[in-house]
């Protein structure tokens, strides 16, 4: 994945950011990079279903500010799907 730009409105203002994925210390998931006027602001680690937790945070940012970002970044990288769905639900289903 290359490094993306992307803004969000927060707080009555467009912030703008951009991501940037780097390969993370365990086992090949990424770890993702968050740079605003140039400078890293935040990281994120995805865990096991791809959904993104705060790594570090040197810039002190609003946590929902965070989340928004992280929701934006999950909507563009695929998800496991848990083990509780079913592609074909019909298979657990009976017939009346």
């Amino acid at each position: 994945m290359e490094n993306f730009a992307i803004s969000l409105n927060h707080a009555d203002e467009v912030r703008h950011f951009e991501v940037g994925e780097y390969l993370h210390h365990d086992g090949g998931q990424c770890k993702y990079r968050i740079y605003e006027d140039g400078n890293y602001v935040a990281s994120f680690r995805p865990d096991a279903q791809n959904y993104l937790h705060i790594c570090q945070n040197p810039a002190g940012l609003d946590e929902e500010l965070l989340d928004q970002v992280a929701d934006y970044i999950e909507s563009r990288i695929p998800h496991s799907r848990g083990r509780l769905f079913n592609d074909d639900a019909s298979e657990n289903q009976e017939e009346i």
